[in-house]
């Protein structure tokens, strides 16, 4: 995905941006959404689901993200978060609804904001059930821009989550700005995390880390019941994973029961 620069002290620009994200203009292009559970593995529910884009007839996320630019960013993060609340009530999406977002499409979060939470009205989907996270490979040049929007997003109500922590720029530094109210782990500190004692090590002080500042921490990317198994014996509770269930195209996901024993 192409990046640009955030300039949130230029007022002229964000007002330009706001307009675009109000001007209600269509994309060329169109997007679904496939949902994968996140597991609470002590109590055996469901503890949300996250909305992860696909193109119409099931296309690879890419191939949505691909066409994302300068010029239709603001409009496309808007009705992400529309359609992401809009099928997940009409699936009856039980727990959480977790809302990849662009923080390179929000300029005044304040006002950015204001179409989720008529979204959320219209669809009768409670705003204290939508999580956002900050999408997979979003470059973010203005930290102290995101903070601002993460705080925003808690005073309104929201669940706010660090994504991806331990890979670009999630890292101590980010944490040590904004306490979030969920952290997930970078898969590839998860991956094969049973055999390694590096990513042991790190991912015990990362809980550790967690546990001082009452954040809740989210593995995903679990494939293997090794894997599992060792990240419950540490202390995480939250996951997501293809042991659990693949996302599930248009559609609530159903957990496959051998994954909890």
């Amino acid at each position: 995905m192409k990046k640009i620069a955030l300039h949130p002290d230029s007022a002229s620009s964000s007002q330009d941006k706001c307009g675009m994200c109000r001007s209600g203009t269509a994309l060329d292009f169109e997007f679904t959404f496939a949902y994968q559970p996140i597991i609470s593995l002590t109590s055996k529910t469901i503890f949300g689901h996250e909305a992860l884009v696909r193109g119409p007839n099931g296309e690879s996320a890419y191939s949505v993200l691909s066409r994302v630019n300068d010029t239709n960013r603001y409009q496309f993060d808007q009705q992400c978060r529309v359609e992401a609340i809009r099928r997940a009530a009409a699936l009856h999406m039980e727990g959480k609804l977790s809302i990849n977002f662009l923080p390179n499409a929000v300029y005044q979060p304040e006002a950015c904001i204001q179409t989720t939470l008529e979204a959320a009205r219209k669809y009768g989907f409670p705003i204290e059930r939508i999580m956002f996270e900050v999408t997979e490979g979003e470059k973010v040049v203005d930290r102290a821009h995101l903070v601002n929007i993460f705080r925003e997003y808690e005073r309104f109500g929201f669940i706010t989550s660090i994504d991806d922590f331990g890979a670009g720029f999630s890292g101590l530094n980010l944490l040590a700005d904004y306490q979030p109210h969920v952290l997930k782990i970078d898969m590839e500190l998860i991956r094969d995390v049973d055999r390694s004692r590096p990513k042991q090590a790190i991912l015990r002080g990362i809980v550790s880390i967690c546990r001082d500042l009452q954040i809740e921490i989210l593995a995903e990317g679990i494939e293997t019941k090794s894997e599992r198994d060792f990240l419950t014996s540490i202390g995480i509770d939250l996951m997501q994973g293809y042991l659990f269930c693949k996302p599930a195209f248009e559609a609530v996901g159903v957990i496959d029961p051998s994954s909890w024993e």
